[in-house]
C-alpha cells in the first residue's frame, strides 16, 4: 500500500491537477505552494456562495444555510467598515464556539482586516495583555467575555465592543449584535495580498508570555488545501491497492463535522471549520464538550468526521451510549492537539465499524497541519504522525543546525507556504524561530526512510493538557509571586484522560503553613483554570540545581509519586 500511496501522491500534485505544487519565493525564501490556490480567504469564502441552500452552521435548534451566512458576513463586514475598520486593522473575537465566531471570522478576513483569536479561557489579567499587544479597533464577544472585559475596560477607552447572545440589557458602552447583522449586506471591495495577515492566534512562549502568531492568507489557504489533500490521498491509495479504479479526478467528500475544540485554535478553526467549508459541509457547534451530547449529535446530524483531542475520542469509545447510538455515518475519528496513544489507534480500528483512526500533527506556526496519517497507514504505524503535507519540506537538525540522516534524532524543522510571517511585536522571537524560511518546531523527532515523522520529545518546556499548551515558566512565575513560595518547578504529569496534567513541586519558606488549596486560590486570578496545577508536592529540601544554577526538573520528577501529591 505504500507504493500505491507514493504513486497516488505524485499524481495528485502533478502539473494541471487540483493540488499541483510549485516552488515560489515567499518572503525571501523558497516555499512550496499550491499553483491553483485562491489568493486570499476572501476569494475562498466567496467561492462557497454556490452552496447557497446547503446547511452550514448548526447550534442547538438554530440552523444557518450558506446563503444566510453570506448575507450575515456581508452585513458584519459592512458594519465594521462603518466603524472605521480598514484593511490591515485588527478585530478581536472572544467567545465560545457560537456560530457568530465563524461568521465574524469570514467577515473580518474578507474585508482585509485581521482576526485576533482571543483564548476564551483567559481571565481579565490575560485578556488585558492580549488586547494591549494586538491593539484591535473592535472587540466582538459573548456575555462571559464581556464581563471579563468590563473589569479592564478603563484601559481601552477607544475600543468598540459588540456583544452576541447577551440576554440582558446591553451596557451603554457596548453594541448589541442585532445592530451589527442588520447593517446592509454589502461586502466592502478590497484587494488583499496573499502575505497580508489574516489572523493572529496566541501561543504561549517558553518565557511564559503569549506570542501572537501572524497567520497569513497564503498560509491559511495552503493549510486548507493541505488538509483536504491528506484527507483524500490515503483513501485513494488504499482503493488503488485494493484494485479499484481511481482514474477519475479526485473529488472532495461531503463532510459533516462537530466543532468540539475551541475555534481560537488552528485545530478547530483552520483544520476542521475551514476544510468543512471548502466542501460545502455542515459545522455542528457544541456549547461545551460532553461525550453523551457528542454521540447524540453524531446520530442526529449524521456526522461523518469527528476531530478532537485524544481524550475526547477515548471518552466517546468508553461512553455507554456508544453502544446504543447509530454511528454509521461516521467515517473518520481522531484529530490533533496531543499525541494519539497507540492503544487508542487500535481501539478505534477494532471497535468502530467503517471508521478510520486519524491524527494530524501541527502547530499554530504553520497555520495548522504539518503532517497527517490515517486508516490502515495509521494502524500500521501507530507511533508515527505521518508524512509532511505537500507544501512543507521537513528535516531534522542537530544543535549546530546540520541536517541529520533518516532515523537520527534532532529538532524537527519545516519550510513552506503555511509557515507564519512571524510573531506580532516580537522580532527577536521571530528571528530565533524562523531561519531562512525554516521554522524550528522545538519538537524532537526523527524521519524514517519513507519520510514518515516520529515525535519523540518536546524541546520546549511545555505541558500539553487536552490540546491546550501550558508553559511551565508562566505557571512558575505565578507560583513564585506567592510570598510563601521559596522555590518551585512546574512540569507535565501523564494523565490518561487529558494526555498531561500540570504538576508543581514547591519548597516553601521556612515556617510556612502554605497548602495546595492556598496556591490554587492564588492562581485563580492570575491564570486560566486549565493552567492551574492539579498536583502539588511540598518538599522539605531545596530543589536540586545544575552547575549553572538551574533547577534539574528531571531529577525532581523522578523523586515524586502521584499518590503523594496534594
Amino acid at each position: 500500500m505504500y507504493e500505491e500511496l507514493k504513486q497516488t501522491w505524485e499524481e495528485m500534485i502533478a502539473p494541471g491537477q487540483l493540488f499541483e505544487v510549485t516552488t515560489q519565493e515567499v518572503r525571501g525564501a523558497p516555499a512550496k505552494c499550491f499553483a491553483l490556490a485562491p489568493g486570499s480567504l476572501r476569494d475562498f469564502w466567496l467561492s462557497t456562495a454556490g452552496y447557497a441552500d446547503k446547511e452550514y452552521l448548526v447550534f442547538q435548534d438554530e440552523r444557518c444555510t450558506y446563503a444566510q451566512a453570506h448575507t450575515y458576513v456581508a452585513s458584519i463586514a459592512n458594519w465594521l467598515h462603518s466603524q472605521g475598520v480598514e484593511p490591515g486593522d485588527r478585530v478581536a473575537i472572544a467567545m465560545r464556539n457560537y456560530p457568530e465566531w465563524m461568521l465574524a471570522y469570514w467577515a473580518i478576513t474578507s474585508m482585509g482586516a485581521v482576526v485576533i483569536g482571543v483564548n476564551a479561557w483567559w481571565v481579565s489579567h490575560e485578556l488585558n495583555f492580549g488586547l494591549q499587544d494586538s491593539a484591535p479597533k473592535v472587540l466582538i464577544c459573548d456575555r462571559e467575555r464581556m464581563l471579563r472585559f468590563a473589569e479592564i475596560r478603563e484601559n481601552f477607552p477607544e475600543l468598540k465592543v459588540a456583544v452576541v447572545r447577551l440576554e440582558d440589557e446591553v451596557p451603554d458602552w457596548a453594541i448589541d449584535w442585532v445592530e451589527v447583522i442588520n447593517a446592509p449586506a454589502e461586502l466592502p471591495d478590497v484587494v488583499i495580498d496573499p502575505d497580508d495577515d489574516a489572523c493572529i492566534f496566541y501561543t504561549s512562549g517558553t518565557t511564559g508570555t503569549p506570542k501572537g502568531a501572524q497567520l497569513t492568507h497564503r498560509g491559511c489557504i495552503a493549510n486548507v488545501m493541505n488538509t483536504a489533500f491528506m484527507n483524500m490521498v490515503q483513501p485513494r491509495a488504499l482503493a488503488r491497492a485494493a484494485g479499484e479504479d481511481i482514474s477519475g479526478p479526485a473529488s472532495l467528500p461531503d463532510v459533516r463535522a462537530i466543532i468540539a475544540t475551541p475555534l481560537f485554535h488552528v485545530t478547530a478553526n483552520n483544520c476542521v471549520a475551514q476544510v468543512t467549508t471548502l466542501t460545502g459541509g455542515k459545522l455542528v457547534h457544541m456549547y461545551k464538550w460532553d461525550a453523551a451530547e457528542a454521540l447524540r449529535l453524531i446520530e442526529a446530524e449524521e456526522i461523518t468526521s469527528f476531530a478532537g483531542v485524544p481524550m475526547m475520542t477515548r471518552e466517546l469509545l468508553l461512553h455507554p451510549d456508544a453502544k446504543t447510538r447509530d454511528l454509521s455515518s461516521l467515517k473518520g475519528i481522531g484529530g490533533g492537539g496531543a499525541a494519539m496513544q497507540p492503544d487508542l489507534v487500535e481501539k478505534v480500528d477494532k471497535t468502530m465499524d467503517n471508521v478510520s483512526p486519524t491524527t494530524g500533527y501541527g502547530m499554530t506556526e504553520v497555520c495548522g497541519l504539518i503532517s497527517g496519517i490515517g486508516s490502515q497507514f495509521f494502524v500500521d504505524r501507530p507511533a508515527s504522525v505521518g508524512l509532511p503535507v505537500p507544501t512543507l519540506e521537513a528535516k531534522c537538525v542537530d544543535a549546530q543546525g546540520n541536517t541529520l540522516a533518516a532515523g537520527e534524532l534532532g529538532e524537527l524543522c519545516v519550510r513552506g507556504s503555511p509557515v507564519i510571517k512571524g510573531y506580532l511585536n516580537r522580532p527577536e522571537a521571530t528571528a530565533e524561530t524562523i531561519v531562512d524560511g525554516w521554522l524550528h518546531t522545538g519538537d524532537i523527532a526523527y524521519i524514517d526512510e519513507e519520510g514518515f515523522i516520529y515525535l519523540v520529545d518536546r524541546a520546549k518546556d511545555m505541558v500539553l493538557r487536552g490540546g491546550e499548551n501550558v508553559y511551565c515558566a508562566e505557571v512558575e512565575n505565578t507560583l513564585f509571586s506567592h510570598d510563601e513560595v521559596s522555590e518551585c518547578v512546574a512540569f507535565a504529569v501523564p494523565d490518561e484522560r487529558l494526555g498531561e496534567e500540570v504538576g508543581a513541586a514547591i519548597y516553601a519558606k521556612p515556617g510556612s503553613a502554605i497548602t495546595a488549596d492556598d496556591l490554587r486560590e492564588h492562581c485563580k486570578t492570575l491564570l486560566a483554570s486549565y493552567k492551574i496545577p492539579r498536583y502539588f508536592w511540598f518538599v522539605s529540601e531545596p530543589l536540586p540545581r545544575n552547575a549553572s544554577g538551574k533547577f534539574v526538573k528531571a531529577q525532581v520528577k523522578e523523586a515524586l509519586a502521584v499518590e503523594d501529591a496534594s
